[in-house]
């Protein structure tokens, strides 16, 4: 089936380029040009009226919004193992922390990196500080849970959940406080970036960095 990814360079289509890449799949990236304003083109509007990325087609559908894509391609290839079975509890504990990532940590990234949409113009400072209250509140909820309950956020089984908290983690790379000042999420970083599709999809983008 023709699977097309449209993304650019250190956003969140990296973990859909890097699923791509883990689980083998054939496709075709289209990195858009945000200097020039690619992502608002007509073309590209036309196709995800968000003006965002990531954007995947698959086989003429078009998908949008990278944990759904995450998890819709674990759904597709069972065989990797990066789901739980449909109503186990570990299912229920995998919806749990992709909706973590969803609705606790990438608003308060969002409104770390562009501090004047929640805000509005002179406040952003403000809002910076508090997204960066929040979000250090959030990985510490996370390193709490994996030292209880590692090496991964499943115990034993690595999920799609993990490769987009990777991907979470590099964002604070350059925040005050990175995630990786944590040594629990340090370890837990390391041992998903020795995988070879994490070096595979930096070498494709281009990304030297947090490595």
């Amino acid at each position: 089936m023709p699977v097309v990814l449209y993304g650019s360079p250190s956003t969140a289509s990296l973990v859909v380029h890097w699923l791509l890449v883990e689980l083998g799949i054939e496709h075709e990236l289209h990195q858009l040009d945000f200097d020039r304003r690619e992502q608002k083109s007509p073309e590209y509007l036309a196709l995800n009226p968000a003006g965002r990325v990531p954007t995947l087609v698959i086989d003429g559908q078009v998908l949008t919004e990278s944990a759904a894509i995450a998890m819709h391609l674990a759904d597709l290839y069972p065989q990797a193992g990066l789901a739980p079975a449909p109503g186990t509890p570990a299912r229920g504990d995998y919806y749990r922390w992709m909706c973590f990532c969803v609705y606790t940590l990438m608003p308060h990234y969002r409104a770390w990196f562009y501090p004047a949409e929640p805000a509005g113009p002179g406040n952003g400072e403000a809002a910076k500080a508090q997204a960066r209250i929040a979000l250090e509140a959030a990985w510490q909820q996370v390193a709490h849970h994996l030292e209880g309950n590692g090496p991964y956020m499943l115990g034993r089984q690595r999920t799609a959940v993990d490769f987009v908290l990777t991907m979470l983690m590099r964002w604070s790379r350059n925040m005050p406080r990175p995630t990786d000042s944590w040594p629990v999420l340090q370890d837990y970083a390391r041992r998903m970036k020795a995988l070879p599709s994490f070096a595979e999809v930096y070498r494709r983008e281009g990304i030297s960095d947090w490595t």
